[in-house]
C-alpha cells in the first residue's frame, strides 16, 4: 500500500476520483498526463485493489473502491498506520 501513496500522481487521480468515477481521458486532462503515465498509475491502483475498471459504451471509467486513512502519531511513539477498507457498492 505504500506505493500506492508515495506517488503523488497516485494521490492526485484517487483525489479526483475520490469526487466521482472518471473515464481516461478525463483523469489525463485535470492530472497533466500522457497517457502512457496516466495509465501506469491507473494500473497500479487497480492492482493494489484501490479502484476499479468498467466500461460504459466505448469509454474506460474507475472508481474509487477503498478508503485509506493514514494516522501518524508524533515521538515518542512515532507510529505510521494506513488502514483501507472497501468502499460500500453502489450500482451503476
Amino acid at each position: 500500500m505504500y506505493e500506492v501513496i508515495s506517488s503523488k500522481n497516485r494521490l492526485e487521480i484517487l483525489r479526483l476520483l475520490s469526487r466521482t468515477d472518471r473515464y481516461v481521458s478525463e483523469i489525463m486532462e485535470l492530472a497533466s498526463m500522457d497517457g502512457k503515465n496516466a495509465k501506469h498509475h491507473l494500473d497500479t491502483l487497480e492492482n493494489a485493489g484501490v479502484i476499479e475498471s468498467y466500461k460504459k459504451g466505448r469509454k474506460k471509467f474507475y472508481k474509487l473502491v477503498a478508503e485509506i486513512q493514514l494516522e501518524i502519531t508524533p515521538p515518542p511513539e512515532g507510529k505510521f498506520i494506513l488502514y483501507t477498507s472497501r468502499l460500500p457498492t453502489s450500482s451503476k
